[in-house]
């Protein structure tokens, strides 16, 4: 058996030896552009090293570099894939230097391996070129110098770099991966990706690999299993043979890309930035982003601008008249949807301002400002921006609304990357658009009015027709109104329940156009038909990224029904608390947290200080956060507390609350009047909860018996943060910085005292650390009841809270008290001197 063992070796060794001769490429060896297909090749025939010409049909220019079978992808290029003429050559010289010259003679690129040993050359089976000393010992290798690609079975490590255009691909030795545009005025790093690991600090040696079925992730001594950092979506596709490898693009995106053997063209499985536009420099300096159907377009902002080149996007546009020179009048030029953006990403200056209209007649005012962005996001700011690298990005999604200065009169007309026209062909072209849009608008209304005609004379198939004429009023934005029966069909005769609220039933429909929707039943409906279609205007009108959109209605007799755009991830509370019914399962890292405490706040911000019809929500709870498919808050129900009762909503009884237990103000058993600040305070409350990971009225042993609000304020004081923290969350990466500003903020939106809580705006400004945070001061509320059957709310700064008296009576006001969960165990009532019954929750 010993024998056998060692002849098979002693086989397996020759073999490998008659392959390496067979592969192996000898000093004084030249590859000439001139001959057609000479190449050097692996020894298994899956890559190959020569020219590739540029036009197969001219010949003239070429590229020097390994190919895959077929000739796609190119994963290694001489000189950083160098353009030469067809009289150039790759000379593997006597003195072991690579060299690539060009007709001339001039040198376009070498390996500097001279007088180090090189004997012989060898490009093996993984695509790795490799020059080697008399000892077989790799000197210099095309894997340790990568141009723009990572092939399986290469080690991508610290001080690498991956070249294409203006673009790097850098690996850090903390273990992340960033993706970075090379200006002349200095690098802007616009992409960095993270370790999914909690072990921070510098690692020691970390590399970069890329699986052959398709996942990249990064190893080190410390996470010898590596840590995941993307995967192709044909992953472990093995129904073909597949080529798999990693390629920073000319538009500088970071792609998995496939080639599936013999088929001679690339797929892209994985990208580090699905949105172009969002790639730095994707277009030029003064242009603007946007999209097509499917594909991002470069364009000027107006015909204020043209492109330097038609033909290269990349170069930008640039302004007709200079503003140095202006004899005109300087104006700013409006773009809606539109952000703009700056290199370097420190603007110079940051204005407060809640009015659009300022953002633009301060920059317009001011010789710093070159343009303006506000971004109604929430936050408040205006940005200004002074010259320099500007690009922009424009998008329907998109709140923002930009400025930029132009000399002389503003021409929005836009100019379309793929519609630059001749000066001679203006004319001709203006014409052809006017012919164009008239037959169109000629088209359009007759067609409008022969399907109005068709379905009046056809009035038992007009229900059949309205769900098809719902996608026209869906396209436009403008709020659809369905009947009962079509929502009866949609939904499945309302079967797939979703959920139950304070306002109705939510059941799971598909609309024809194949739309995912959710259908809320209203319930308690007080409001005349004009009345309810006027607050339904008022909510579709409300559009915000964090904001649940309302595709349409119903209103039918006492049948009202709302239809919202569908969120994947469903509601908070699912994916929150552990153990409840109804919880998916998914878990919430830190990261997701935060951006989902962002993301709600800004939304409410946005209904509080910047929609037309400004809105209290009254019912701000983790139910009524939803979560889309990339875990982005949307806050639901905006709106509902004014369908429900016809009085004045910050005028509330006991009776009427509306809202739920642990997240109403102490304003709202007062019986005071409710302002946005009663929404702060329940924000409050949910943040705690997206910290903890428990509801905020839990009582346990854990927490001495106290209210969790009250605990948690207990170990901030002594300094445990962590306590607070999520136990689920401890194992991993966690920003302590953001979790102290996040744990602070809750616990000023949660004083007793209304004046004391912060502005929806500027908890947005506090949590993302644009300012100071000052030490919070201990949450606690008092209630206390007379016993002559009038209550009276009485915080512990009597000077700073108004007080109003009801008809409630000492018991009911217990009872509602009780009823709401206010309290452990419901109110605990006590006799004073003064006759007065005094409930205190803790």
């Amino acid at each position: 058996m010993n024998f056998h063992t060692h002849l098979f070796r002693c086989f397996i060794a020759f073999a490998f030896a008659v392959s390496f001769s067979e592969a192996a490429i000898t000093l004084g060896s030249s590859l000439r552009a001139s001959v057609p297909n000479q190449a050097w090749n692996s020894s298994n025939g899956d890559f190959s090293l020569g020219f590739t010409p540029l036009d197969s049909s001219s010949g003239s220019s070429f590229k020097v570099g390994i190919v895959f079978t077929g000739g796609v992808p190119t994963i290694w290029s001489a000189g950083g894939g160098a353009t030469v003429d067809a009289s150039s050559a790759l000379h593997f010289q006597s003195d072991g230097n690579l060299r690539l010259v060009s007709g001339s003679g001039a040198v376009v690129w070498e390996s500097n391996t001279t007088g180090l040993g090189v004997s012989s050359a060898v490009l093996e089976d993984t695509g790795n070129l490799v020059l080697l000393n008399s000892s077989s010992q790799p000197v210099w290798s095309s894997f340790d110098h990568p141009t723009d690609t990572i092939v399986p079975s290469q080690n991508f490590t610290v001080g690498m770099v991956l070249r294409s255009g203006q673009y790097s691909f850098k690996l850090l030795d903390v273990g992340n991966i960033t993706l970075t545009w090379n200006g002349d005025e200095g690098d802007v790093v616009y992409w960095n990706h993270g370790l999914n690991t909690s072990i921070g600090g510098t690692l020691n040696s970390p590399s970069l690999r890329l699986d052959p079925i398709g996942m990249l992730a990064v190893f080190d001594t410390r996470i010898p299993a590596g840590s995941f950092v993307a995967y192709s979506n044909d992953y472990a596709d093995n129904a073909e043979p597949t080529f798999r490898f990693l390629k920073l693009t000319r538009d500088g995106n970071l792609e998995i890309r496939s080639v599936v053997r013999g088929s001679g063209s690339e797929t892209a499985g994985w990208e580090a930035i699905p949105d172009r536009c969002q790639i730095f420099g994707f277009c030029g300096e003064l242009s603007i982003c946007s999209y097509n159907d499917t594909s991002p377009t470069c364009s000027c902002p107006s015909a204020n601008f043209e492109p330097f080149d038609s033909n290269d996007w990349k170069k930008g546009c640039k302004r007709k008249l200079d503003l140095g020179n202006c004899s005109s009048g300087i104006n700013m030029l409006p773009l809606q949807n539109t952000k703009l953006l700056q290199y370097p990403w420190n603007f110079p200056g940051i204005q407060y301002s809640m009015q659009i209209s300022g953002c633009q007649s301060n920059c317009r005012q001011s010789a710093a400002c070159d343009s303006s962005t506000a971004p109604s996001d929430g936050s408040g700011f205006c940005y200004y921006i002074s010259s320099g690298f500007i690009r922009g990005y424009q998008s329907p999604a998109l709140p923002s609304t930009s400025f930029l200065k132009v000399c002389g009169d503003v021409l929005p007309n836009q100019q379309e990357s793929s519609d630059v026209s001749r000066p001679g062909d203006k004319n001709v072209k203006t014409w052809v658009l006017a012919v164009v849009v008239l037959v169109t608008l000629f088209a359009m209304i007759a067609f409008e009015a022969g399907l109005w005609w068709w379905c009046c004379r056809h009035t038992s198939n007009f229900g059949g027709m309205s769900s098809q004429y719902t996608l026209l009023e869906y396209a436009s934005g403008a709020p659809v109104q369905f009947s009962y029966k079509e929502l009866h069909r949609v939904t499945n005769g309302f079967k797939d329940k979703l959920g139950a609220g304070g306002f109705g039933a939510v059941y799971k429909g598909v609309l024809t156009n194949r739309t995912v929707v959710a259908v809320k039943q209203l319930e308690g409906i007080e409001q005349g038909e004009k009345q309810f279609r006027m607050e339904v205007a008022t909510i579709s009108s409300t559009h915000h990224l964090n904001l649940v959109r309302l595709v349409g209605f119903c209103s039918e007799g006492r049948r009202r029904l709302l239809v919202y755009e569908l969120m994947k991830n469903g509601s908070l509370d699912g994916l929150l608390f552990k153990g409840e019914e109804g919880q998916s399962g998914k878990f919430l890292s830190w990261e997701d947290r935060f951006k989902i405490a962002v993301g709600t706040a800004k939304g409410i911000t946005y209904l509080h200080e910047e929609c037309r019809d400004c809105i209290i929500h009254c019912d701000i709870k983790p139910e009524n956060i939803l979560l889309d498919e990339y875990l982005n808050a949307k806050v639901s129900d905006f709106g509902l507390a004014k369908l429900i009762n016809m009085k004045d909503h910050r005028y509330r009884t006991l009776t009427s609350v509306r809202g739920t237990r642990g997240y109403l103000a102490p304003e709202w058993l007062a019986n005071l009047p409710l302002t946005s600040k009663s929404d702060v305070f329940s924000y409050g409350m949910v943040l705690l909860e997206i910290v903890s990971g428990r509801r905020n009225f839990d009582v346990s042993e854990e927490t001495n018996h106290k209210r969790f609000s009250l605990w948690a304020y207990e170990e901030f004081e002594k300094g445990n943060l962590i306590e607070i923290v999520d136990k689920r969350l401890v194992d991993q990466e966690i920003d302590m910085d953001q979790v102290s500003r996040v744990v602070q903020v809750s616990f000023w939106c949660i004083q007793e005292q209304p004046s004391q809580r912060p502005t929806m705006g500027k908890v947005v400004q506090m949590i993302e650390g644009v300012i100071d945070i000052e030490r919070p001061p201990a949450p606690k509320v008092t209630s206390m009841v007379s016993a002559s059957g009038t209550s009276t709310y009485i915080s512990s700064n009597l000077s700073n809270f108004s007080t109003t008296p009801t008809t409630e009576t000492p018991a009911s006001f217990s009872s509602s008290l009780a009823a709401l969960d206010m309290t452990p165990g419901g109110s605990k009532i006590e006799k004073t001197s003064s006759s007065l019954l005094q409930s205190r929750y803790d």
